[in-house]
């Protein structure tokens, strides 16, 4: 190879890596930027975005969209910062660290906690298992009208309305929300533990037994297994 060629040989080798640098330059800049427009739009809705809602901050598609959050939610936690993004059945959310809770309250008024009763519980857990469910369902497991539990829950947003059974009536279906799984700290329905099959029996045979002593107490025999 004579000098001259060997001069043009070297110069395409630096020009091609000053194309390949300048491109890397431009994929980072566009990635930032992607990570700058998926934080400015949490942070201003406050509330879970969807992943489409994303791609379309961005004009880009999904995977692109998850690629910007997932790497804004890397820099958060590499930075122990107070803030922290969640996923929330395929949506996203910024939030504060539960850790700094304490933090927040000494300098703000300590926010309104709804205390659920034993009966709010046990009738948010059917709901949680059984979703989407009827009242008539739950109260059918409860053994006692569900009524006052099933509104205070929605009141709580911890249920939900999410249509109505093709049935006589059309009853309402009843759902857990996405506030339910921020409190309970899951991040899907999926998430949920199993019910132990030993406390779902007991379970049974209390509400069974229950009923038995409501029927006799009314003068009715209870109904015989066949």
């Amino acid at each position: 190879m004579s000098e001259k060629d060997q001069e043009t040989r070297e110069k395409q080798k630096r020009s091609s890596k000053k194309a390949e640098a300048a491109g890397q330059k431009q994929d980072k800049k566009r990635e930032a930027w992607r990570e700058a427009v998926v934080e400015a739009v949490l942070f201003t809705m406050g509330e879970s975005v969807e992943l489409r809602q994303l791609a379309a901050a961005i004009q880009g598609d999904e995977k692109e969209a998850r690629m910007a959050v997932e790497g804004l939610r890397q820099r958060y936690e590499r930075g122990k910062r107070g803030i922290q993004i969640i996923e929330l059945d395929g949506c996203y959310q910024m939030c504060t660290r539960v850790e700094y809770y304490d933090n927040l309250i000494r300098v703000a008024a300590a926010p309104k906690k709804h205390m659920l009763t034993d009966v709010a519980l046990e009738t948010l857990s059917i709901i949680a298992y059984k979703q989407p469910v009827t009242k008539l369902e739950i109260e059918k497991i409860r053994g006692v009208k569900s009524d006052h539990a099933v509104n205070r829950l929605v009141e709580y947003n911890l249920v939900q309305e999410v249509g109505r059974l093709d049935a006589p009536g059309r009853p309402a279906l009843f759902a857990t929300t996405e506030e339910f799984l921020r409190r309970f700290g899951i991040g899907s329905r999926e998430e949920l533990p199993d019910m132990d099959p030993v406390r779902a029996e007991e379970i049974r045979s209390e509400v069974e037994e229950e009923l038995n002593l409501r029927l006799e107490e009314d003068g009715e025999q209870p109904e015989e297994d066949m």
